[in-house]
């Protein structure tokens, strides 16, 4: 339901980086798949290998990447090392163990550090001298080693019993959990542990690393997690140039305080005194009291004398190369987990801090530092539906470095100190790893470039080459259509291999979730569009009012207005599409949707005015006042609903999304409709879509439940997933075909 505080982690996860049913004892390679029909099905797309983590040796030479692979008859995954030279050559697969080798970090030009049972390894190049560097029973879940490598930040989990309290030890078999505040779940689980961060000296004699067992809790007796959930890692903590500081991102609150509020901090904290200073806020800033009969978006915190205070999100320190800076990105407002994305550079020596990218009107989502001396730094960010490179310095001066339609899923430089080392998707391309040479002057981003000096980027990994070469490409169009306020919306279309535009084919709407998450180039392993043409469907999927990529007016105007103008915009996109292109057929037309997508779903059944045939929401918010106290990030429903439901004096906003709830159509609906919803899902609770479903049985509409007990707000586990797109398939086939 929300937009990923950390998209490009988030992004990661579902690209293959998350470690879901991975077995240690479990082998799982690369598979060779036969293709029947030369057409992408739900075991072609479970049979990729799934690129996530990668890094750059110290000489530039050299690059490791981690890539998952799964196996739907054993349920589950395998995760792997390999290495290359950076320009692609020479690839060989690291793992000698059967257990998961992850995390992959360079110690040298030719000796790697990675974890794998849960302890930090060591290994040369060629994955030879393997030695266990950490001893902690199996506790680290993350590490970041310091620029001298005397010290490692070692991330842990916890005990926390500050919401949920421990139950007595003579009763070792209760399952009752005893409640005291807000923030007790989160996504998919009970809070009964945290993260924190801790500092160990490394040792190194004669070549071997040792890690020594006592460590020093950088939140020592502070009930914080760092890093922050659900999504955050060691992205979240970086080291000074001098090895003697790290900054870190904390949201310095629990219980209800938590559940309402956005606001955390950069932190830097200095290892000699073990002393903490917040680089959002002047010391001794206390937040005013929280004030409950206004809505979160008119408390006192977002008043603009408060607001330089850094009051929304701010995470992801990055040092600069020559130490000076500290660059993160940050949201102006408390509350509004989908605020713009900034990128702040705060100066260490003065405490001058600057958003410098306010020339892009849209979310910096990740960013690395150039090695140059004028503090420049390469980020990606969507515009117009993709996600390319920019460059821009301390002035704010803004170049774009790449034109693709595709999607850059996170960057890093090359040590050489030239290129840019990236991951790269789109619509008909799972995740692979390119180069990218600027070839600009690096001081001067101003200046046009010559002809023949552009920008280069240049593939490096085919990791699923061998499936794709077996199957028949879709084909990706663009159009922009006029929307109901004289505006201009553009869609994609994705068009079925073999393509014949003399033929009429059954057409989908997508829903985009978010509500504020782009309807970019995304590549995904269950929301595919691959696989949504390859089956024979024309796929429409707007940009619609409430997305980034097409400045901050258009992305703001969702919240508050979740029944307006974006539903508008999505009927726009579709009756353009079937008026226009001469292959849609409007009399086998579907909507589907995730998330907030699966809302709009769930919106449209009772609105449509039978312009569809077929409906299939999944993990969708169906009753709004249930919704709003439902989930666990009470921020979320306080922002976008404008207020509680239990209020007198509404906002207008509020008035009007209660009135326009879902449920309260329920006698308008008559058309199929498939929901779906996981059990663990505690942003949306399942509750929702049980309740939709059971609505449109009890009013005799045909209607079927895919209930996965032990899936979140995504579908994880490999059978799951298979089974997920046969029943997303078969349904849409029943009704469309």
């Amino acid at each position: 339901m929300k937009k990923a505080l950390t998209l490009i982690a988030a992004a990661m996860f579902m690209l293959g980086g998350g470690n879901a049913q991975a077995q240690e004892t479990m082998k799982i390679g690369k598979q060779n798949i036969s293709v029947k029909d030369r057409r992408m099905t739900p075991e072609a797309l479970w049979a990729m290998g799934r690129i996530s983590s990668y890094a750059a040796s110290p000489d530039g030479k050299h690059i490791v990447y981690q890539v998952g692979y799964y196996s739907v008859k054993e349920n589950k995954s395998h995760h792997v090392l390999y290495m290359m030279n950076a320009d692609g050559t020479n690839q060989q697969l690291l793992t000698k163990s059967n257990k998961n080798e992850t995390d992959a970090t360079w110690l040298s030009a030719d000796k790697l550090a990675f974890l794998s049972g849960g302890e930090i390894w060591t290994m040369n190049i060629d994955g030879s001298n393997r030695q266990q560097a950490s001893r902690t029973n199996g506790a680290v879940e993350g590490y970041k080693f310091s620029p001298d490598q005397s010290k490692v930040i070692i991330l842990k989990s916890m005990p926390f019993h500050e919401i949920i309290k421990k139950n007595p030890d003579d009763l070792p078999k209760a399952t009752g959990r005893r409640v005291t505040d807000l923030m007790y779940r989160h996504w998919d689980h009970y809070v009964e542990s945290i993260m924190h961060p801790f500092v160990a000296e490394v040792s190194n004699a004669n070549g071997t690393l040792a890690i020594a067992n006592t460590m020093t809790d950088i939140l020592e007796g502070e009930p914080y997690e760092c890093p922050m959930e659900p999504f955050g890692g060691i992205e979240q903590l970086d080291w000074s140039k001098d090895s003697k500081q790290i900054a870190y991102t904390c949201r310095k609150k629990t219980g209800r305080e938590y559940s309402i509020s956005t606001d955390s901090d950069i932190y830097l904290y200095t290892i000699s005194t073990r002393e903490t200073t917040n680089l959002c806020k002047p010391a001794g800033y206390k937040a005013p009291a929280f004030d409950a009969t206004k809505s979160l978006k008119n408390q006192p915190v977002n008043a603009p004398e408060n607001l330089k205070n850094n009051v929304g999100y701010d995470q992801n320190p990055k040092f600069s190369p020559n130490g000076r800076f500290i660059a993160w990105k940050s949201m102006e407002r408390d509350g509004y987990e989908a605020d713009i994305n900034r990128l702040c550079v705060y100066e260490l020596a003065t405490g001058v801090k600057r958003y410098v990218s306010q020339a892009f009107d849209s979310d910096v989502d990740d960013f690395c530092w150039s090695d140059n001396k004028d503090a420049q730094i390469y980020f990606i960010g969507v515009w117009h539906g993709t996600e390319n490179l920019y460059a821009i310095n301390w002035k704010g001066e803004l170049k774009q470095l790449t034109n693709d339609w595709a999607d850059f899923g996170s960057l890093q430089m090359l040590n050489d100190g030239k290129r840019i080392i990236a991951e790269r998707h789109s619509f008909l391309a799972s995740a692979d790893l390119y180069v990218i040479t600027p070839n600009f002057k690096k001081t001067d981003i101003t200046k046009p470039q010559k002809k023949g000096q552009g920008t280069t980027v240049q593939q490096i990994t085919f990791e699923n080459k061998h499936i794709f070469d077996k199957l028949d490409m879709p084909k990706v169009q663009q159009r922009w259509a006029k929307t109901t306020d004289g505006k201009e919306l553009l869609y994609w279309i994705i068009l079925p291999p073999n393509f014949d535009e003399t033929k009429k084919y059954p057409t989908l709407l997508f829903c985009e979730g978010g509500p504020q998450s782009p309807v970019s180039q995304f590549w995904s392993y269950r929301w595919n569009f691959m696989i949504m043409a390859s089956q024979g469907y024309v796929v429409i999927a707007p940009n619609r009012r409430g997305l980034p990529g097409f400045g901050h007016e258009w992305c703001e105007a969702i919240s508050g207005d979740w029944t307006g103008q974006c539903i508008r915009d999505y009927l726009s996109a579709i009756d353009d599409a079937a008026d226009n292109l001469s292959y849609v057929d409007r009399d086998r037309m579907g909507a589907v949707g995730a998330s907030f997508g699966g809302f709009s779903v769930y919106y449209l059944a009772g609105h449509h005015d039978k312009r569809f045939k077929a409906f299939i929401s999944h993990d969708g918010a169906f009753n709004l006042e249930s919704m709003y106290t439902d989930t666990e990030e009470n921020w979320f429903s306080n922002w976008e609903y404008d207020d509680a439901y239990w209020n007198k004096n509404l906002t207008v906003n509020a008035k009007r999304t209660y009135e326009n709830s879902p449920h309260r159509f329920v006698n308008k609906w008559d058309t199929p409709i498939l929901c779906i919803h996981g059990e663990m899902d505690y942003r949306i609770n399942a509750n929702q879509g049980m309740g939709a479903f059971n609505a449109a049985r009890m009013r005799g509409i045909p209607a079927e439940l895919l209930i996965f007990p032990d899936e979140n707000h995504w579908v994880l586990k490999p059978q799951n997933g298979i089974l997920w797109q046969r029943t997303f398939f078969n349904w849409l086939d029943r009704w469309l075909k």
